[in-house]
This record gives structure tokens, sequence and C-alpha cells, in this order.
């Protein structure tokens, strides 16, 4: 299988290549960062030009889509949400439709708004622009004909590159291991989702030829401070360390909600049963990176 990574240096889009370039022909663009020692293909993803005729060289059976901004910088620039969630995603379309690929579309739980645990097929309504851009890349990969998979995650953690972004557990790491107070809120729930998992699950469904919609999440709904409090006591940091705050102090830009989803469907699908933040933190723990 030939498989075109948009966004391959990212965080997610790294693991995802480094899975899949074990058993298929793998390619992968960067905006800034290229991945040492690994060729890939510089591309600005708002370039139509640029992304048709990178596409068209290409030819590849699957296109993997993972750039995404921040949910406040969603909220505080969105002509840039617009243009990398959306308008971006329409440029991959076209490409798409002329190599007759398949289209794989990273998006959030964020469609959502709280207040159920939800199913894939469940009513979409976000509470943010996050998840409003998102939601529209989402209609226009349903509305293109296309054979795809739209992947909803909350969360990913894992181990990371030095020039990718910290997640939440990395940031809990290096904060306790500097014995720095940690404030962390304790209103704010999500289902993490443990990174290898997440691409296990995603080269599972390419190798079954699935298509639709999946929530690829972890399996359980937690809360930002009580997640921490597992990763003091797995990676033996200080535990008393971590201050519980309300989320309401932070007057940040954007609204969070508490979204639970069910990943019942992804498990059906490829019998990878995703991992509690528990199973996900011990097993990170046992396989620190060199370089981290």
């Amino acid at each position: 299988m030939k498989v075109l990574i948009i966004g391959g240096s990212g965080f997610l889009g790294y693991f995802i290549l480094n899975n899949l370039k074990v058993r298929n022909s793998v390619n992968y663009t960067y905006y800034k960062n290229q991945i040492p020692n690994e060729s890939g293909f510089q591309l600005d993803i708002s370039k139509k030009t640029e992304v048709l005729n990178l596409i068209l060289k290409i030819n590849p059976d699957v296109i993997i889509y993972t750039p995404a901004l921040t949910v406040d910088l969603s909220e505080t620039n969105k002509e840039l949400a617009e243009q990398i969630h959306v308008n971006a995603i329409q440029n991959i379309i076209e490409g798409c439709r002329i190599t007759s690929s398949k289209l794989v579309y990273i998006s959030t739980t964020y469609v959502f708004d709280g207040s159920k645990i939800f199913l894939e097929d469940d009513v979409v309504i976000p509470g943010n622009n996050y998840g409003l851009s998102k939601l529209k890349a989402e209609n226009l990969v349903k509305d293109s004909e296309l054979p795809f998979l739209i992947l909803r995650t909350d969360q990913p953690y894992y181990w990371k590159k030095h020039w990718q972004h910290n997640n939440s557990v990395l940031r809990v790491i290096d904060t306790l291991s500097q014995n720095k107070i940690l404030e962390e809120v304790e209103d704010w729930y999500s289902v993490p989702t443990f990174v290898p998992d997440f691409v296990n699950a995603l080269e599972k469904l390419l190798q079954l030829n699935k298509t639709g919609i999946f929530h690829l999440t972890g399996s359980d709904y937690i809360s930002r401070y009580e997640w921490s409090i597992l990763v003091a006591e797995i990676f033996n940091l200080n535990k008393d360390l971590i201050h519980p705050i309300n989320s309401s102090s932070l007057n940040l830009p954007a609204k969070r909600f508490n979204i639970n989803v069910s990943n019942d469907k992804i498990f059906k699908a490829t019998g990878i049963k995703m991992k509690t933040v528990k199973e996900g933190l011990i097993e990170m723990f046992n396989t620190k990176l060199n370089d981290y």
C-alpha cells in the first residue's frame, strides 16, 4: 500500500509514519520541521497547485491528513482555523479525486458539546470554533464521494520528539521533575488516547479496508486532575505538588466541554481494545524514547 501522510513530522503524524512504513511504502509532508534522516516533501497545504502536483507525483492509495490548530488558537484566529481545517482539506479532496485515493481525516471529539456518551452516528453540535471548523472538514470529506475514514480522537499522549509540542502527560512529568507546583484543572474531563493504540487501530482499519467514522480514543473518562495524579504515581513523582483548580480561573479564549465518547465500534471492527489511562501510562513508562 502506498501512503502519503500530510503533516508527517507532527506528533500524531510521526508515529503514524513510523508504524505504517514497516509494511508499506510511505511518504510524508512537513511545513517547517523535517524529520532527521527521513526524506520528505516540504508543502504549504494552503497552496492548491502545490498540493495537487505532489499528490499526482506520488499517486498514493491512501492520504492521511493530520494537521490541526490548538483549541484556543482556533478561537482567536478563526481565519487560520478555516484555512488549515477546511480550505486545505478541500485541496486534498481534489487531489484524491484525481488519483482515486482513500482519504483518512484525523478529527476530534470536539464536534460534540458534552452531556452524554456519544456514538459515531450521534448528532454533532460543536461548542467552539475548533470543533466547528473540524466538523466543516468532516462534512467535506463525507460529501466527497471518496472512500474515507474519519477518526475522532481526544488528548493523544505519548513520548514526543524534540521539535514537537508538549502534551498533557509530558507537561506533568516535566513540571514535577523540576519539583514545581502544578495547577491542574479538576472540572475538565476527557477520554485520553494512547498514541500507539491509535496508530495500531488506524493501520488495522486500512488493512481491513474499512470506511466511515470511528472514535479512536482511550477507554477512560477522566479529569485532568485525576489523570495528572496517575502520571505522578506511575512515574514516581511527587503528587503532592499537584494542586486542583477550577477551569473558570483560567479565562481561556475557547470554551471546553466534558465530552465522553464510546470506542466500542473500533473494538468491534479491529479487535483492538484501546487502553485505559493507567494501562497506557504504564506502557509509556516502560518504553521511554532515547532522545526525550
